[in-house]
């Protein structure tokens, strides 16, 4: 099955419905201005504007970023109808709102509950799986850019239960200023330099993280860590923790082709996306798309919930 970020930046569309296909019809110059009082709305001697259609089943994300984007309510519906998510960015490319379907699972309610119910231990074992493969991941990534480790990969066999040792954090201070071999780097959501890349490819990877956390039948807000009471998200932001590395490399790649002069044009947009969808990760012995090893983390996490095994499942490699 085919899986498609849609990242609508740089041209002014309108999304519509046409049967099973969504409908992306770019807009003209004069349909920005206020027309006069009974004025049409286009000149008859003129075709109408270009138009794109894409079936409905093969989305995982429409990233809305231009300021003059606009949506029929049965294109909104039909998106969420096919399990995709909607994401609606401001200026600066970040998110402002994310549309999630509301019934993605026929047994949705028995699967909330248990979720809800889950014991802490239960949770905290799940993160210390989620820490561990991160912290691997990320000391996979420092060996290939930079020969070395930084002994995070020893870091990682010490995480123990919910990550009580805070080996996270301690990654973290290792892992970012060797990554852009920089000792004053620091990670910010809303900073200059290569944060602007990791900000957008995270995005696109919490939006992707949420369908599959929608599609398991739990709710993305009840987390296992995460309990921010801004994030809506805190599921997703749980469960795609492993698979940052993915951006980050894409990022550090960005960020030495543009000679350390970031600017999240369109080219790097869709590099970041392609990162995401394009990478295969080992699970089980076979390599898969993102989407498809997230959806089995999800469905993984509900039979922890449900007291039928013990462990999340998470794949060999992520990067």
């Amino acid at each position: 099955m085919i899986e498609r970020v849609i990242d609508i930046t740089e041209t002014a569309v309108h999304l519509s419905t046409k049967g099973a296909l969504l409908a992306v019809t770019k807009k003209d110059a004069d349909t920005l201005k206020p027309r006069p009082r009974g004025a049409r709305a286009h000149d008859p001697a003129n075709p109408p504007p270009a138009e794109t259609t894409i079936p409905f089943e093969e989305i995982a994300a429409v990233v809305a970023a231009h300021p003059h984007i606009t949506f029929s309510r049965a294109a909104v519906s039909d998106l969420a109808a096919a399990g995709a998510i909607l994401v609606v960015c401001d200026d600066r490319f970040t998110p402002s709102a994310m549309m999630l379907p509301l019934a993605a699972n026929f047994i949705q309610t028995e699967r909330f509950a248990a979720q809800a119910a889950a014991q802490l231990p239960v949770k905290k074992r799940a993160w210390q799986k989620i820490i561990k493969a991160k912290v691997r991941a990320q000391a996979r990534l420092l060996r290939e850019v930079r020969g070395k480790d930084f002994r995070l990969a020893s870091l990682a066999e010490r995480v123990k239960s919910g990550d009580s040792d805070g080996i996270e954090a301690q990654a973290a201070r290792a892992y970012w200023p060797a990554l852009f071999n920089n000792p004053q780097f620091r990670r910010h959501r809303d900073g200059g330099g290569p944060n602007i890349f990791l900000n957008y490819g995270y995005t696109i990877l919490r939006a992707i993280t949420a369908r599959a956390v929608c599609a398991a039948g739990l709710h993305p807000s009840l987390g296992l860590h995460h309990h921010n009471r801004y994030d809506t998200f805190c599921l997703a932001s749980d469960l795609m923790e492993p698979f940052r590395p993915i951006v980050d490399r894409a990022s550090i790649n960005l960020y030495w082709e543009m000679d350390l002069e970031p600017a999240l044009d369109s080219n790097a947009r869709a590099t970041l996306i392609r990162s995401l969808t394009d990478t295969r990760i080992l699970y089980k012995k076979e390599e898969r798309t993102i989407f498809d090893v997230l959806n089995k983390i999800a469905f993984s996490l509900v039979e922890v919930f449900a007291g039928k095994r013990k462990n999340i499942s998470l794949p060999e490699r992520f990067i």
